[in-house]
């Protein structure tokens, strides 16, 4: 694909919103989600958070394609995507990393960020480029050349983020990337969260039980319980809520140390 022909592509891309309006899910007759809307803009990271569970997963599978709500639409821009599918809505500017690796175990750690690329229509040129560069942002470059099943957890991790960045997402949904990573370990990958909303100009949402993580870096946060929106607002804002105090974070609010 030539530059013009990138350009182009980008500016076919839906806009600014990813929208979930009124979603409602149910499995057997159990309600995973009942009328839950959320909205990420670019540049912004928003955490969704809730008691196992609340909804989040769904919520994040139904934002991504891999599953369809039962009511309500899914937007990104001005379209509706409620239908589309995964690979669609990857090449219209939505990423997302899962709770357990997808990467190509057998192929080397760049390979796996290149495959990345040229799933949304990179040419080769590009998509080692972009490898190259992410790899680099990311501290993974030393093991550029090393099977992506020999990474230690951490660096799985960050391997998830790259190979959804190779993308160049709009909007990036990281299911509890953090996930088992050592404490000491918990503030380099918050700067790569940053990085994603700061230098990458992508809306991110977080879905993470590290507390810690999730009032440091978001810039709203959206609480799930039994399927339902509990709370919506600002770190602090959560922080105080009583509500979500007695649901998710203990019995009584959150206070500073």
């Amino acid at each position: 694909m030539t530059l013009d022909a990138q350009q182009s592509e980008s500016e076919r891309r839906p806009g600014e919103t990813l929208r979930a309006s009124s979603i409602s899910r149910s499995y057997e007759g159990v309600k995973a989600l009942r009328g839950v809307t959320l909205e990420l803009r670019r540049g912004e990271v928003v955490g969704l958070i809730g008691p196992n569970g609340a909804g989040k997963s769904t919520l994040v599978n139904v934002l991504s394609g891999f599953d369809r709500p039962d009511e309500g639409t899914v937007e990104l821009g001005e379209r509706e995507i409620t239908r589309w599918s995964p690979h669609r809505r990857g090449r219209q500017g939505l990423a997302r990393t899962f709770q357990h690796s997808h990467s190509f175990g057998s192929l080397s750690v760049r390979e796996n960020v290149e495959v990345a690329a040229l799933g949304v229509g990179a040419g080769p040129r590009r998509a080692a480029q972009r490898a190259q560069s992410l790899l680099s942002a990311l501290g993974l470059a030393d093991y550029a050349e090393s099977p992506a099943a020999s990474l230690a957890h951490g660096d799985e991790r960050r391997l998830g983020v790259a190979r959804a960045l190779a993308t160049e997402p709009r909007f990036v949904l990281l299911d509890e990337p953090a996930a088992g990573l050592p404490e000491a370990e918990v503030p380099e990958f918050a700067a790569v969260v940053r990085s994603v909303r700061d230098e990458h100009g992508a809306g991110v949402l977080l879905i993470d039980h590290n507390m810690a993580l999730i009032m440091e870096i978001c810039d709203r946060i959206h609480v799930l319980d039994q399927g339902t929106t509990l709370a919506e607002g600002a770190p602090g804002e959560i922080r105080a809520n009583l509500d979500v105090a007695a649901a998710y974070l203990g019995e009584a609010p959150v206070t500073e140390e």
